[in-house]
């Protein structure tokens, strides 16, 4: 896993064997990330874990546990279906509808310069984000006719880059998926940095 894949700019030494449940609290706050007690301490019994059959735990794999975590976690979106709709001479379109954490569904469309592109800006038209793409990738993992297709994303967001990985016998729906991933990622992580930036306003900083 590469720091950039989820967010970070580089990895840095941050912790050992030997440090507590307050060193590591700090850091996945530094890291952007929100915790309740019960997610917290599930964390650290990981991290004790991993810290036994490593010397040295670096913010890549902080990340790597979190994330490891949070596939266990209800997401706060979740694609519940999607219709793409393209043809020679016409112009792509796509239209899906989503749901979110409280049940609430929303249904959305969008035109694109691809199918992909069209089904990319319709999710975010659900879930209000404004993401840059950078990179998108279609391999095949398995063989056949019915092939496993594995898609993965990169987008940026903040001057940060992050990447969604979804593996399906359709394209489409893991390009959604996996869209769809970094989405919910970045909006787990948005409550903590609003609320830092309440304080430091309140502060005047």
């Amino acid at each position: 896993m590469r720091p950039e894949d989820v967010g970070f700019s580089a990895s840095n030494l941050v912790l050992g064997k030997h440090s507590g449940r307050h060193a590591l609290r700090d850091r996945v706050e530094q890291l952007g990330c929100q915790l309740t007690d019960a997610e917290f301490e599930k964390l650290f019994e990981d991290f004790k874990v991993l810290a036994d059959k490593k010397k040295e735990i670096y913010d890549a794999d902080i990340n790597a546990l979190i994330e490891d975590r949070a596939q266990q976690m209800p997401a706060l979106w979740e694609i519940e279906s999607l219709h793409i709709s393209t043809a020679t001479g016409a112009l792509p379109t796509a239209a899906v509808s989503i749901k979110n954490a409280d049940g609430q569904r929303y249904q959305e469309a969008a035109c694109g310069d691809g199918p992909i592109d069209a089904l990319f800006k319709a999710i975010q038209r659900v879930t209000g984000s404004s993401l840059a793409l950078k990179s998108y990738e279609v391999r095949s993992v398995t063989v056949g006719e019915d092939a496993m297709g594995e898609v993965a994303v990169e987008v940026e967001q903040a001057g940060y880059t992050h990447r969604g990985v979804f593996t399906s016998t359709d394209i489409i729906e893991a390009s959604a998926r996996a869209f769809l991933q970094v989405v919910n990622r970045i909006a787990l992580k948005k409550p903590l940095a609003e609320e830092r930036a309440a304080v430091a306003n309140a502060k005047g900083v």
